[in-house]
């Protein structure tokens, strides 16, 4: 190959190469943000919890000789356990849908990763034709 056909080779895989790199670093990124949003949702979560049991304790307080005579604790209360079931049920699907996006993240990356292997291989390769080609070139004329 001529010198300036290698060299055109070359920045094309130097600037994929660079491509990649970004990618990779932004998917990483994004599986930051990831594990920074399973955190803020199971805080919110358990907010959500203490919430529901604050205002079902308190109602069972308040009503404890009369509504709720016949049991011993909140808990105990049918629409206490269906606000928790309910709350366990959405931070499910949500963990559910983030671990999908995680694994999802986790394929793009290997996938790049692998490629950019393939392209470093390809640049080193490149770069030693066009070392040789300079070589011979070079020592052309003196044999």
């Amino acid at each position: 190959m001529a010198i300036a056909n290698l060299n055109e080779t070359i920045m094309a895989y130097k600037l994929r190469r660079n491509r990649l790199q970004l990618d990779i670093t932004d998917y990483q990124t994004q599986k930051r943000l990831a594990t920074n949003e399973q955190l803020d949702f199971m805080q919110l979560t358990q907010a959500q919890k203490t919430e529901a049991k604050n205002k079902w304790k308190a109602e069972y307080e308040a009503n404890k000789d009369t509504l709720y005579a016949d049991i011993t604790s909140y808990t105990e209360i049918d629409e206490y356990a269906d606000a928790v079931d309910k709350i366990e049920a959405d931070y499910q699907i949500f963990n559910e849908e983030l671990t999908a996006w995680e694994t999802d993240l986790d394929n793009q990356i290997t996938t790049a990763d692998t490629e950019l292997t393939e392209v470093e291989a390809y640049i080193d390769s490149y770069e030693e034709m066009l070392s040789s080609n300079i070589s011979n070139d070079f020592n052309y004329g003196l044999n």
